[in-house]
C-alpha cells in the first residue's frame, strides 16, 4: 500500500481555496469600475457636442466616435499656454522642494547638533498652517516687491507651501539610512557635503521619487494659490492649467462642457503617465519609508 501523502492539497481544498478567492476578485473588479468608469465617461463626454450635452440623456453614447474639435477648440482657447505656465511654475518649485527637503531631512536625522528636535517641530508646525492665512499677506509682499505679473509668486509659494511636509518625509526615509555608510565615509575622509550627494542622495533615489511626486500632484492640482496670483492680480496670461479650465465657462454662467472635458482630459492624460511611469519606484520609496523612527 502507497502512503497518503498529506503534504499536498487535495481537490476539496483546492476548490476551498478558490471559493475564498472570488470575494477579493469581487472587490477588485468594483474598486476597478469604480476607478476607470470616470476615466472612461470623460473621455467620452470630451467627444460630444453642445446639443448633444443639453438635449440628449446623460449616459448617451458620443454621435461621432471620431469628433475630436472640442480637443481642437480647447487647445486653440489656450490649453498650450496654460500647460507651459504649469510647467515653468511647478518644476521649478519641485525641484527646490526636493532639493532642500532632502537637505533638510539629512541634516535633522544624520548630523547630530543641539536644538534639531526643535527645528523638526518648526517644521511640523508648517504643516498645520492653512494655505488661505498667507495668501493675502503674500499678495501684499509680491505687490511692494513688483513680482506680481511674473511667475516667481507661484514658484516662491509652491515652494514654501511644500517644504514643511517634503522635509518630515525625508526625515523620516533618513532614518532607514545605516549610519555605518556615513561613519565609514568620515573615516575616509569625506565631507558632509560629500556624504550628502554621494552616499544620502543615491540611497534616498526612490525616496526622492515618492515625495517628488506627491508634491507634484499637490502642485499641479492646485486652484487656490494659481488663481490668486495669476487671475486675482489681473494676468490671465499667467494662468495655470487648472486656473485655465475656469475660461470655458462664458456669459450667464454657461458652460462649453465638450472643450472643458477635452481640457480635463489632457490634463488627466499628463498626470496618469507621470504615475505609471514612476509606480515601480513609487512603491519602492514607500515601503522603504515604512520603518520605526
Amino acid at each position: 500500500m502507497r502512503p497518503i501523502d498529506r503534504s499536498s492539497p487535495g481537490p476539496g481544498h483546492r476548490r476551498w481555496r478558490g471559493w475564498r478567492r472570488t470575494p477579493i476578485g469581487l472587490v477588485v473588479a468594483v474598486l476597478l469600475v469604480i476607478e476607470v468608469y470616470p476615466l472612461l465617461w470623460l473621455f467620452l463626454g470630451s467627444l460630444k457636442t453642445q446639443d448633444e450635452f443639453l438635449n440628449r440623456p446623460t449616459w448617451a453614447l458620443p454621435v461621432d466616435w471620431l469628433n475630436f474639435d472640442n480637443y481642437v477648440q480647447a487647445w486653440r482657447s489656450g490649453v498650450a499656454r496654460d500647460l507651459v505656465n504649469s510647467v515653468l511654475a511647478v518644476f521649478p518649485a519641485l525641484a527646490a522642494i526636493v532639493l532642500f527637503g532632502a537637505a533638510a531631512g539629512f541634516a535633522l536625522e544624520i548630523m547630530v547638533w543641539k536644538g534639531r528636535s526643535g527645528v523638526l517641530l518648526v517644521f511640523l508646525t508648517g504643516i498645520m498652517v492653512p494655505s488661505q492665512m498667507i495668501l493675502l499677506p503674500l499678495f501684499s509682499v509680491y505687490f511692494q516687491t513688483h513680482l506680481t505679473g511674473t511667475l516667481w509668486p507661484l514658484i516662491l509659494t509652491y515652494t514654501a507651501t511644500g517644504l514643511p511636509l517634503t522635509v518630515f518625509m525625508m526625515a523620516t526615509y533618513c532614518r532607514s539610512i545605516p549610519r555605518e555608510l556615513f561613519e565609514a565615509a568620515t573615516l575616509d575622509g569625506a565631507s558632509l557635503l560629500r556624504a550628502f550627494w554621494s552616499i544620502a542622495l543615491p540611497v534616498l533615489a526612490n525616496a526622492v521619487f515618492t515625495v517628488g511626486l506627491v508634491q507634484f500632484f499637490f502642485l499641479w492640482n492646485d486652484l487656490l494659490i494659481a488663481m490668486t496670483f495669476t487671475a486675482g492680480s489681473g494676468h490671465d496670461e499667467l494662468a495655470t492649467v487648472q486656473v485655465g479650465l475656469l475660461s470655458f465657462q462664458g456669459r450667464f454662467g454657461t458652460v462649453q462642457y465638450g472643450p472643458t472635458m477635452a481640457a480635463i482630459c489632457v490634463n488627466v492624460l499628463i498626470t496618469l503617465a507621470l504615475y505609471l511611469f514612476c509606480n515601480q519606484r513609487v512603491m519602492k520609496g514607500m515601503a522603504a519609508g515604512a520603518v520605526k523612527g
